[in-house]
């Protein structure tokens, strides 16, 4: 059943899409994230300030236990305790952002966790998840298993990713 979604929250008004996959299932053969958008908010990302605003758009249940601050990015509340993003002026002018998601890449894997698909926009999104994947080797190379506090920055801007570092 397809299903339309209109967001209004401070950086869309009126912007409409439609979620024509099931939640969470259907996905790009080669696009296997290890986290879920909830699982994510619940471990700390993004300084807790990602996407307060947007919590009529998203599943309330990804919000009970997520580690949030309306007021400003706090390192603190992600998971490695370090800030690990780069500001949405410097995404800009990288070209990572896409009129469909202003936020970013987040905010893309949220609505395609959804069920949301737009096959262009899809495709450079899981090309750019894919490229992360090269600080995975990083980590194996340089830290002993599961030694959080090795590299905790590049640990935790995997972990942006929706890549469990926890398990490396």
């Amino acid at each position: 059943m397809i299903k339309k979604v209109i967001v209004n929250d401070m950086m869309q008004k009126g912007y409409e899409y439609y979620l024509t996959s099931p939640v969470g299932k259907n996905f790009d053969p080669n696009f296997i994230p290890e986290l879920t958008p909830k699982e994510m908010l619940e471990l700390g990302v993004f300084g807790g300030k990602y996407m307060t605003d947007c919590k009529f758009e998203f599943p309330e249940d990804w919000y009970v236990n997520a580690k949030l601050c309306h007021e400003f990015h706090d390192p603190e509340l992600n998971f490695f305790k370090v800030n690990a993003s780069q500001s949405l002026s410097v995404w800009r002018q990288k070209g990572w952002i896409y009129d469909e998601d202003p936020r970013g890449w987040f905010q893309w894997y949220c609505r395609y966790f959804m069920g949301r698909r737009i096959a262009d926009i899809d495709q450079i999104q899981i090309k750019r998840w894919k490229a992360m994947k090269r600080h995975i080797a990083q980590l194996t190379k340089n830290c002993l298993p599961e030694d959080w506090n090795c590299r905790r920055k590049q640990r935790q801007a995997l972990l942006h990713w929706a890549y469990d570092t926890r398990k490396i």
